[in-house]
């Protein structure tokens, strides 16, 4: 089951997402019909670092031997479509395709073994990362955290077996990320584990399982689809942040 949320006919919906429509309150519209949502409102998005050992090669790190945590606000979710802003503090923001948990229920100290009681499903989230103040902040919380650095979505797929999923990234159409989520480092249950066992999990929360190699540059005017079989296509547009007084 897809599950999803999306506006019509001016109103917020939750519903069901199969072949070339949505479901809701037992209306159906057509998906051209409707503006998908991301598909839950994260209290937190738990993500980790350092995950695929590609990526890990890539950027010059050695493996973790325990799971990397960070977080990125809610504010920085973005839906479906959405346009990803790339903020004038940084020269150099990235790509980050990635698998992403969705949580079921509310839970503590959740044993590898029963992981998969307390998953409603999975997503997609890239994990836009301004590089270089990643690199000159020494922890974090601000490249990882801005505006609309969480595209989540287009749907949460339901009863997925996540150990063995071809994830790839294209940027303007042409492939940048090729990998399977057997690639993980830490898999699925032993993150939920890890996590658990420090603080407690919300429903609706949302766990970014790390990305491969592959991650790169966006720039303005761009678009970046990332693509995991079996639960369809992220897809976001690029534009450079105009700079805007809000209260």
């Amino acid at each position: 089951m897809k599950y999803v949320r999306f506006v019509a006919d001016r109103t917020e919906h939750t519903g069901t997402w199969e072949d070339h429509h949505v479901t809701a309150s037992g209306k159906r519209w057509q998906l051209s019909e409707v503006r998908l949502l991301a598909p839950c409102s994260p209290g937190k998005i738990v993500c980790v670092g350092r995950n695929y050992a590609d990526h890990v090669a890539e950027m010059g790190s050695t493996l973790p031997k325990e799971p990397l945590l960070f977080f990125k606000p809610p504010s920085a979710v973005l839906g479906p479509e959405g346009t990803i802003e790339l903020p004038k503090q940084s020269a150099r923001v990235e790509f980050e395709g990635e698998l992403a948990v969705v949580v079921g229920r509310r839970c503590r100290n959740v044993p590898r073994e029963s992981a998969g009681e307390v998953i409603w499903g999975y997503t997609l989230l890239n994990d836009v990362t301004a590089r270089d103040l990643q690199r000159a902040d020494g922890q974090w919380a601000r490249a990882k955290g801005f505006d609309t650095f969480a595209p989540i979505g287009p749907c949460i797929a339901s009863g997925l077996d996540a150990a063995n999923l071809r994830l790839r990234t294209r940027r303007n159409g042409r492939l940048a990320q090729d990998s399977d989520t057997c690639n993980m480092v830490f898999d699925v249950p032993a993150l939920i584990e890890y996590i658990s066992a420090a603080f407690t999990l919300e429903e609706g929360d949302v766990i970014g399982t790390g990305t491969p190699s592959g991650v790169g540059p966006l720039e303005d005017g761009d678009s970046i689809e990332i693509d995991i079989e079996e639960i369809g296509v992220l897809r976001n547009s690029v534009v450079r942040a105009r700079s805007t007084h809000q209260i």
